[in-house]
């Protein structure tokens, strides 16, 4: 068993006669492990962008919610009439009628 374990870390397998097969193993060995590895290195980026773009989206969703009831306090009808009264317009006491058209044929 000494043997063997000399052999292999003197890198008998590599230079032996029947070496070729090794070779080929060992080639095949690293490919695979080069292709786990840039995998791996593409599947964490993507969880990065996610993330990333989970953050935007959850910004973004809060900018809305901010935009949106600022236009709800805009279109209140007293901050209407507030921001019209500053430029000298009131609102009209006489209530407004109805017009009612009719065509005659």
């Amino acid at each position: 068993m000494r043997e063997g374990v000399y052999s292999v870390l003197k890198g008998k397998f590599l230079v032996s006669d029947d070496s070729f097969k090794n070779w080929r193993v060992i080639v095949f060995v690293s490919f695979l492990a080069f292709s786990m590895i840039a995998s791996s290195h593409r599947a964490d980026k993507k969880v990065h962008d996610i993330a990333r773009l989970s953050d935007e989206v959850k910004e973004l969703r809060s900018a809305f919610v901010d935009g949106r009831s600022r236009l709800m306090r805009v279109k209140m009808e007293s901050s209407i009439v507030k921001k019209m009264s500053e430029k000298g317009l009131v609102p009209s006491e006489i209530p407004p009628r109805k017009i009612r058209v009719t065509i005659k044929n």
